[in-house]
């Protein structure tokens, strides 16, 4: 007697991949329509018809524009606390964070291709930086992974984050100094992957030492201090 079960992939994988395609197809034809002919300026209808698919569509998938502004951003995202969810527990927290970043750099290629070129990716991130609108948008994403962030390093270190402010500093030095290079590469000319993860590097090669010497340029040894403030007098 055959075997009456089909060979053929389940209805409802069939039915995800197919989901997983218009979704793919409608961040492409978004971002590339952002960067060439600006955010304010194209309409989720115009997004629709490149793909061939409705207005309603695009709706099922994405609530606005913002939402698929930002759809490739959140995958970066993701990849970067997975691989500081996955890193040591005996590491230091900046040295945990430094090589989570690193590591989700280095892998951002294959994880962004299935969706879109990591050029369009690149050049994505400069329309954010240059477009009011998502400029605002971006750092109130930022401050909410930012706490993100700071509670899983909180948890790592067996602290409480509100009672003890170290991971949240921690976190707001590590951002900055992202955010700096990222505005560095974002006013550059070359915009590959290669080039961000560079800065990014070096960036963060350079917090320590600048903490440092901050903290050793306006240190005064408190008996000088006091001395010092008893002569203004």
């Amino acid at each position: 007697m055959a075997d009456p079960t089909p060979r053929t992939a389940p209805a409802g994988g069939l039915r995800e991949r197919k989901k997983q395609r218009t979704r793919d197809a409608l961040i492409r034809a978004a971002l590339e329509l952002f960067t060439e002919h600006g955010y304010e300026t194209t309409t989720v209808d115009e997004i629709a018809e490149a793909v061939d698919v409705s207005q309603r569509t695009f709706f099922r998938y994405f609530a606005n524009k913002q939402e698929v502004a930002f759809a490739v951003q959140d995958m970066v995202e993701a990849r970067f606390l997975e691989e500081l969810h996955a890193r040591p527990a005996a590491e230091p927290p900046l040295t945990a964070l430094r090589r989570a970043v690193m590591t989700a750099w280095d892998e951002i290629g294959s994880a962004l291709a299935s969706v879109v070129p990591v050029d369009l990716h690149m050049r994505t991130y400069q329309m954010i930086e240059s477009t009011p609108a998502l400029v605002a948008a971006h750092l109130r994403r930022s401050t909410e992974l930012e706490e993100q962030i700071a509670q899983l390093i909180a948890r790592r270190e067996g602290l409480d984050v509100d009672a003890d402010p170290r991971p949240r500093v921690l976190v707001a030095a590590f951002s900055g100094v992202l955010r700096v290079a990222g505005k560095v590469w974002g006013e550059g000319q070359d915009c590959s992957v290669a080039a961000i993860r560079e800065l990014t590097q070096s960036y963060l090669d350079h917090i320590g030492p600048a903490i440092e010497m901050d903290l050793r340029a306006h240190r005064s040894p408190p008996a000088a201090a006091h001395e010092h403030a008893h002569d203004q007098r």
